[in-house]
């Protein structure tokens, strides 16, 4: 028997004919044809992708990629608004439960102290819990403290929490989701996630920071554009009607403004969600509004990676010029914690 496999004969009945693997060679599509059902196919997801994939150029790092993006992806989502299909989008995702459009879906951490019990004296073995009024926080009777926010308020809510931890009187809950807003509740429902919240922690204070990811048009119909009158109008209506619920259970509101950012056209957009803000929060009783440019930004106002604090300067923004670093969210929360004293009477350690 022969050891080489080479040698060996084809099996019986094997058709060594090469003309039917030819034919099927014969009638493949031309590459032309190929590529023009590729592109098509782009070109089809494109429309139906285009306003979350704009939303998230807007929210991407500030530099050349992110311009690139934007310059080709506005006229594209611009189409797909006008017809209609990013609304089929959004639908199509929210039936499949892609669209984060539930309560709770967010980060939530909750650093917490025991509450208080007591034994009543009136009915022995019955214990009860004694909520002590903001004035008199105690590690038996902690206040409860929300933090809720996108990026840049999980950027501030992480070092805000571990320094309201770190005074053995406070209960925080932080609830923080990258790339949200009020003005896409398809993608993400605030109001619905803040009654959540309400919900499962009962707070006596609530602190918000969120509005980077706000500049874009309201999505209809009709669609309302950005940098409009009747956009301003509705921005600042959901903004009343935001800090109304966080407050309609007797809780006070800290409403931190979003800082300077790098990128000019950028800037002047967020200055704008803070101007709007601003309005709202003067409109709702029980709102603190806390400015975080004197914190973050230059002596001028305007954007500063770099602040001085009691002659050290600090790295206080991260190469995307938009984000917070942990310095400088320590920096924020420490003129968080100076409001919750000086303006809401909180007396914290």
């Amino acid at each position: 028997m022969s050891d080489e496999i080479g040698d060996a004969d084809p099996p019986a009945g094997h058709d060594e004919d090469p003309a039917p693997h030819a034919e099927a060679v014969r009638r493949m599509l031309p590459w032309p044809k190929v590529l023009g059902l590729m592109v098509g196919a782009l070109a089809v997801w494109l429309l139906f992708d285009a306003t979350t994939l704009q939303h998230n150029a807007e929210v991407s790092p500030v530099g050349t990629r992110r311009t690139v993006a934007l310059t080709v992806l506005r006229p594209i989502a611009t189409t797909s608004r006008f017809l209609q299909i990013s609304r089929l989008e959004s639908t199509a995702n929210g039936l499949l439960g892609r669209n984060g459009n539930v309560p709770g879906h967010g980060r939530v951490i909750v650093v917490t102290a025991p509450p208080h019990t007591k034994t009543s004296k009136a009915t022995p073995g019955v214990t009860t819990t004694t909520l002590n009024p903001l004035a008199h926080p105690s590690a038996a009777n902690p206040v409860r403290i929300l933090l809720i926010g996108d990026s840049l308020g999980l950027d501030l809510g992480g070092s805000l929490q571990n320094a309201l931890a770190s005074t053995g009187v406070v209960t925080a809950t932080l609830d923080g989701k990258e790339s949200t807003g009020l003005t896409r509740p398809d993608y993400f429902n605030w109001p619905a996630a803040l009654a959540s919240d309400l919900n499962s922690s009962n707070p006596q204070v609530v602190v918000v920071m969120m509005g980077a990811n706000d500049p874009q048009d309201f999505l209809g119909p009709p669609d309302v554009p950005f940098g409009t009158a009747a956009w301003n109008q509705e921005y600042l209506d959901k903004s009343v009607q935001f800090m109304q619920e966080a407050t309609s259970r007797g809780a006070k509101l800290v409403w931190v403004s979003l800082p300077p950012m790098q990128d000019a056209r950028l800037n002047a957009k967020i200055a704008t969600i803070n101007s709007l803000q601003r309005q709202a929060a003067s409109q709702v009783p029980g709102v603190v509004y806390v400015d975080s440019s004197p914190v973050l930004g230059s002596t001028a106002g305007g954007y500063s990676a770099f602040v001085t604090v009691n002659g050290q300067v600090i790295n206080v923004r991260t190469p995307d010029g938009i984000h917070m670093t942990p310095s400088g969210g320590s920096l924020l929360a420490d003129t968080v914690i100076q409001a919750l004293r000086s303006r809401l009477g909180i007396p914290l350690p």
